[in-house]
């Protein structure tokens, strides 16, 4: 699978990236705000957690202000790469979170809103894990010409010998 993604035109790379990118905005921006509608739900929730009671006030925060900073920074071109490993690593960590809660939890919270709510937690790893696919084939096929962040705006850092940077001009 890798090779024939890595063998696309740059065009139906992009294509793909902005749908994937496009995609993890909606579910960020709505899990979001879906949890600050229903904030109080959503803090309680995060009490009855297991793992997380400790630290629900923070949680309760945290959780939904950094999915809408990654979906602002999935739509900015110079951050979309970053964000894109942002998408990916907490789609990852919401997986391992479930997982757990699964395996090792007898009360099993629910601190999702909106329609994600009514999944099962099985249908819900597997919705993620559907998520964390989606964030490595973006991040493998991402345009390799715009892949280094610090190129933007002809700023880019060229290594000399020794290890030694200077500015391109």
């Amino acid at each position: 699978m890798k090779n024939s993604l890595i063998k696309m035109n740059k065009k139906r790379k992009a294509i793909i990236v902005e749908v994937i990118s496009a995609l993890f905005i909606l579910l960020f921006v709505y899990a979001a705000l879906s949890k600050f509608r229903d904030f109080q739900k959503f803090h309680v929730e995060l009490g009855k957690s297991p793992i997380l009671n400790a630290f629900s006030s923070y949680t309760a925060v945290f959780v939904p202000s950094v999915e809408l900073l990654i979906a602002v920074l999935l739509i900015s071109k110079r951050f979309q790469y970053l964000a894109l490993y942002a998408s990916f690593s907490l789609m990852v960590m919401f997986s391992a979170y479930i997982v757990m809660i699964l395996k090792f939890s007898s009360y099993i919270p629910c601190s999702c809103g909106g329609i994600l709510e009514n999944m099962t937690w099985m249908e819900h790893l597997i919705f993620n894990i559907g998520f964390v696919i989606l964030g490595v084939i973006a991040i493998l096929i991402y345009p390799r010409d715009t892949k280094n962040l610090s190129a933007v705006r002809g700023n880019t850092l060229v290594p000399k010998k020794r290890g030694v940077i200077n500015k391109k001009k």
